[in-house]
């Protein structure tokens, strides 16, 4: 017995995407006279999904605006933008190859369209066989049912599979659905986000030693 399946996140460990998250979300507050955000708040409050973000954003800015007004903005701006400036992070689709005899698939809390249009423009679509988004499936992640569901999905059990995230929601749905989890350094975390993860990796090809440690484990 050994690894079978390996889930990953999207945005902060698979590819960069912050340039492109800001300037979809500047774009929607743009006509609302809200301060426009920085990389380094746009990295502060991804993670649960765009509708999150703009809870966080307008509390934060002290708006008072529908949500669904500047939803509506962002997501249209980010569909027709969606790799302008985004891009893999060094190492991932050399690594990606290199771990090609195990099954793959990506739980983002993107939704699902525009999760699938970055894959596919970036060329690393071809390496997973599921890639779910906020709008797959009921819950979303911290919760364990994106990833309970493609466990399911691919017949994999918890002991069999990890998954590889950059913030405390993937480390959470991880444990909660009883899988190994490796936390991403290099991505969007906040401090301290990996203190409960099996593993931490500060570059994405370091994911072959986490997975040569696993099956060692596993065997012993």
């Amino acid at each position: 017995m050994g690894l079978k399946l390996i889930i990953f996140d999207l945005d902060g460990t698979l590819v960069d995407s912050r340039a492109d998250i800001m300037h979809a979300v500047n774009y929607a507050i743009a006509s609302h006279g809200i301060q426009p955000v920085s990389l380094q708040e746009t990295m502060e409050l991804v993670g649960e999904g765009a509708i999150r973000l703009m809870e966080k954003l307008l509390k934060k800015r002290k708006a008072h605006l529908a949500i669904s007004t500047l939803i509506d903005r962002f997501e249209s701006y980010y569909a027709e933008h969606p790799v302008s400036q985004t891009v893999p992070y060094p190492g991932v689709t050399e690594t990606l190859q290199a771990l090609h005899q195990y099954r793959k698939a990506v739980i983002s809390n993107k939704f699902r369209s525009i999760s699938l249009q970055v894959l596919e423009r970036l060329n690393l679509s071809r390496y997973f066989e599921e890639v779910a988004g906020a709008d797959t499936f009921p819950e979303r992640k911290p919760s364990p049912v994106p990833v309970l569901r493609i466990l399911e999905e691919f017949g994999a059990r918890p002991e069999e599979t990890l998954i590889v995230g950059d913030s405390t929601y993937d480390i959470e749905a991880g444990r909660a659905a009883g899988i190994k989890t490796v936390a991403a350094m290099y991505g969007y975390g906040a401090p301290g986000f990996s203190h409960n993860a099996d593993f931490v990796i500060t570059e994405f090809s370091q994911l072959i030693d986490v997975v040569n440690r696993f099956n060692a484990t596993m065997v012993g």
